[in-house]
């Protein structure tokens, strides 16, 4: 992503440099969206969000969330509320791509992220909750 759209996503957003940093895999650097980035980003397009659990494993370490979210809007013609936007996504959590003690909520925080991501249309963008590696070191 080059810095011209990025700077248009931190505009539009009314995002702050501490919302976005730079990860380098190899030669490339790619923006990934810390948790409050994310939040700025659902709040600003007045994201509401329902989750439900689709899978839980027994011992409560395998978990997938599906996140469903709705942007609503007026209609022209009859000039009430109505779904503008809809979309669903998941966050998943296992012992292979999770290292904290608290997967279920961890899986909450990657459907969120994933799901806001999708309704900014902020494709090829990443959060840092999103996968272990995306952390900020």
């Amino acid at each position: 992503m080059n810095r011209e759209k990025l700077k248009e996503i931190y505009k539009k957003y009314d995002l702050e440099k501490d919302d976005i940093y730079m990860l380098k895999f190899g030669a490339v650097e790619k923006p990934i969206i810390k948790r409050c980035g994310i939040e700025k980003i659902q709040n600003k397009l007045e994201i509401s969000v329902q989750y439900k659990v689709e899978s839980l494993s027994d011992d409560h370490k395998n978990v997938v969330i599906m996140a469903r979210g709705v942007i609503m809007g007026i209609d022209d013609k009859t000039k009430t509320n109505v779904p503008k936007k809809v979309m669903e996504t998941f966050g998943e959590c296992s012992p292979d791509n999770n290292t904290q003690k608290y997967p279920i909520a961890m899986a909450e925080k990657r459907a969120l992220a994933r799901l806001v991501i999708k309704m900014a249309d902020l494709f090829g963008m990443h959060s840092e909750d999103e996968a272990e590696e995306f952390k900020n070191k």
